[in-house]
């Protein structure tokens, strides 16, 4: 007899555990605006996860000062707290404060002094990526 329906050796992806891309998009926007709220630059966003198994969006930032720096991601760490009730997963380089990388699974945001965010280009490293640049939320 004759399967109709091959079987495949992978497991079925179970639909509940997908990530869910809206919710992804709203933790990249609500980590774009509490960058934005400290005076961080040239913020970008970009959607890699068509190109990588990372996680669905980088937020790349600028800030002017390693204080600057440390001020932008203590900012996005607590205002994603409060408004989604995540924790990054893990932050990176916050002694040296030229470079934070905050994890937080399905969206990573990098905040750079500009001669760090020069050097390694994300932007262009990532360039198959979609690429966007982050409009604020204008409050009347």
């Amino acid at each position: 007899m004759v399967n109709p329906q091959p079987r495949s050796h992978e497991p079925a992806l179970d639909v509940a555990m997908a990530p869910d891309l809206d919710d992804s998009r709203q933790l990249t926007r609500t980590i774009a605006q509490a960058a934005d709220d400290r005076k961080g630059a040239d913020i970008k966003i970009l959607e890699v996860n068509e190109v990588s198994y990372l996680s669905d969006f980088f937020v790349v930032v600028t800030g002017f000062s390693s204080t600057q720096v440390r001020a932008i991601a203590d900012n996005i760490k607590k205002r994603v707290e409060e408004q989604l009730g995540k924790e990054p997963i893990r932050i990176d380089g916050q002694a040296s404060g030229s470079w934070i990388v905050m994890d937080y699974g399905d969206v990573i945001a990098h905040i750079f002094l500009p001669e760090e965010r020069e050097f390694y280009n994300l932007e262009a490293f990532w360039g198959h990526a979609q690429q966007q640049s982050f409009i604020p939320e204008i409050h009347s």
